[in-house]
């Protein structure tokens, strides 16, 4: 097995818990994959995701287990042809046309459209996402906004989930800082 490219720990903030991630490059672009640990009104959730994506940061397929609780998760997640997103092979048109996968359980998932749009300083863009709303596990369309302020930093706002704040990145675009939600452990 080769090494990730990119490892990351991360703490959440207004729950107890912890996020590990790893970046590696593969043949066809590029793998996120980790694992969530966390509390969820007094149960213990453990969810592992794997998310898959072109050589442009465009995402194809993603993979959830794990559980919340004592309930069971297991999600297959991935883009149609036609441009829709399915779960578990169900085709979904809530969030038809994104191209980015949100899942709402990890802050991992910032780092492709992060990647993907590539903003220069002071450029901002629309990344509406395909969310995987936690801890419903349904997608919907959650319309995002991006506008890099410096080499480490975005102005990021989720105006469906009431979310405007500065992230905070390293130098590949993974989040050191997402206010109130989740902080990078050094």
């Amino acid at each position: 097995m080769n090494s990730p490219d990119h490892t990351i720990l991360w703490r959440r903030l207004d729950l107890p818990g912890h996020d590990i991630c790893y970046l590696w490059e593969t043949i066809n672009g590029w793998q996120l994959s980790g694992t969530a640990l966390f509390l969820f009104n007094q149960m213990p959730c453990g969810l592992s995701y794997k998310v898959e994506t072109d050589v442009n940061w465009k995402t194809f397929a993603a993979h959830v287990s794990g559980y919340v609780g004592k309930s069971a998760v297991m999600l297959t997640i991935a883009l149609t042809q036609n441009q829709c997103w399915s779960l578990n092979g169900l085709e979904t048109q809530q969030a038809a046309g994104c191209t980015d996968l949100d899942l709402g359980f990890t802050p991992a998932t910032n780092l492709i459209a992060i990647r993907r749009l590539s903003l220069r300083i002071g450029e901002r863009s629309q990344a509406p996402a395909a969310w995987l709303d936690f801890p419903n596990f349904t997608l919907k369309k959650l319309e995002q906004q991006y506008h890099r302020l410096s080499d480490y930093q975005y102005e990021y706002a989720a105006p469906d989930v009431g979310y405007a704040d500065i992230l905070e990145v390293d130098r590949d675009g993974a989040i050191t800082r997402y206010p109130t939600l989740w902080k990078v452990e050094r």
